[in-house]
């Protein structure tokens, strides 16, 4: 094998104590965050028809199953701890590895956290009066999960299932009250474009792709648990696919109730569209209910980050390629609690810095560079022979659309933040000499 096996000092291990409920709400609960209560706007101004906004986000739930179907043979044929870490470290390099662990914590992870975090806060602040300014209200829920999730794996997963529960409620909320309000509505499929066929209709339904696929990312931080999963073979791909197709069949019914509610014109017009949906609903009461649910899920959002993340620099840690201590376990409730504190002070920084949208946009191409090559892996692991317990329905061809789904969002990204993404790519590459570094010790033995 091209990588080294995760080897945890001497001491307690991992406690195996996610079962495959839990796992299934990891999946969902790194999915859904605030995204899908606002980005169907955006996809509805570059797509201008029903039928075309409906088309781009079943297209992207259909990138985000082909992806479950990989990543979930990935986890039965290696089902350690650190999921996607480690996939990537024995199909290609500890080093490749790394570099993904390096943006993780210093960008794509803490970033993404940060302005979940301050999102939190705002919605917050739409309820209850804060008695500080917005980034403190943000370390502290950063501060509380952290400590929770110090407490023990169990502790940290059962916060994380209750708020994933809770943000799905909030979900159906919407979605059931849309319904009874604008059921009687008929959504009209034609025209199916909006413009005559060309290559800017093709630029475009691209264009509105990139949010689409962003809103579905998230699930595959669940295998970074895999280490503490009950029957990890078992549970982790059933929960890959559970969650995914639950979330794709939430999505899509959230943008029903929009464009039934607001219509495609109206929909693009809105910059917050689920509140307007239950405003027209419910009247002001309606848009204060999904506010909450809102703030429920950036939470849990949270919650889910928390948990699963430091999972990655847990094991970095035990490759020899970080800090030794982040390695160590508590002896008492088995968690890397440095690591944990880590990811939270990480997120903390970056939302007191106030430059977390901006740190967002250096990542976007360098996350599904890390996405495209993990697909990719699954052919390297076949090509090796190996076989798992689980294998990918319509592998190569389920395998090959995800990849190049992947490789056509860093191309667009790239095209259209030329500036960002080279700030993104720079981070990334500034990871080698620093993998050199940590690498030169374990080499020298």
């Amino acid at each position: 094998m091209a990588g080294l096996p995760t080897v945890p000092p001497a001491g307690p291990a991992l406690a195996r104590e996610i079962g495959a409920f839990g796992a299934t709400m990891l999946v969902m609960g790194g999915i859904v965050g605030s995204g899908i209560f606002m980005n169907p706007y955006v996809v509805a101004r570059q797509v201008g028809t029903p039928a075309l906004i409906l088309a781009a986000w079943a297209f992207g739930g259909l990138v985000a199953l082909a992806g479950a179907f990989v990543y979930a043979e990935l986890a039965s044929l290696r089902p350690r701890v650190g999921g996607q870490y480690a996939y990537l470290r024995e199909a290609y390099s500890p080093r490749v590895a790394f570099l993904y662990g390096w943006v993780l914590l210093l960008v794509t992870q803490s970033g993404g956290m940060a302005a979940v975090a301050v999102t939190f806060a705002r919605y917050l602040g739409e309820l209850v009066p804060l008695p500080l300014p917005e980034a403190f209200v943000a370390v502290l829920a950063l501060a509380t999960l952290t400590a929770v999730n110090c407490l023990g794996v169990r502790a940290g997963n059962d916060v994380q299932s209750l708020l994933m529960v809770l943000k799905t409620a909030a979900i159906l909320g919407l979605v059931t009250v849309g319904l009874a309000a604008f059921g009687g509505e008929r959504v009209a499929l034609r025209p199916v474009l909006d413009r005559p066929p060309s290559a800017g209709l093709l630029a475009a339904f691209g264009a509105a792709l990139v949010p689409v696929l962003f809103a579905y990312g998230g699930w595959q931080t669940s295998g970074f648990v895999m280490g503490e999963l009950k029957r990890p073979e078992r549970d982790m791909p059933r929960a890959l696919l559970l969650g995914v197709a639950g979330v794709v069949v939430l999505y899509l019914s959230v943008n029903l109730v929009c464009l039934l509610a607001l219509g495609a014109d109206g929909l693009a017009a809105s910059t917050a569209p689920a509140s307007d949906v239950m405003r027209l609903a419910l009247g002001e009461r309606g848009a204060r209910l999904i506010a909450v649910g809102i703030a429920l899920s950036t939470l849990g959002f949270l919650a889910q980050g928390i948990l699963t993340a430091p999972r990655v620099y847990y094991a970095m840690a035990c490759d020899g390629v970080f800090f030794r201590r982040v390695g160590r376990l508590d002896p008492r409730t088995r968690v890397p609690v440095l690591a944990i504190a880590l990811q939270g002070a990480a997120a903390a920084v970056i939302a007191l810095s106030g430059r977390y949208e901006q740190i967002l946009n250096y990542v976007v191409s360098v996350d599904f560079i890390a996405m495209g090559l993990t697909g990719a892996a699954l052919f390297v692991y076949r090509r090796r022979g190996e076989a798992g317990s689980f294998r990918a329905p319509g592998h190569p061809w389920t395998t090959a659309f995800f990849v190049l789904s992947c490789w056509l969002v860093v191309a667009a990204t790239i095209h259209r933040y030329p500036a960002d993404s080279a700030i993104g790519l720079a981070i990334l590459a500034l990871g080698l000499p620093v993998y050199g570094l940590w690498a030169r010790p374990r080499r020298g033995k």
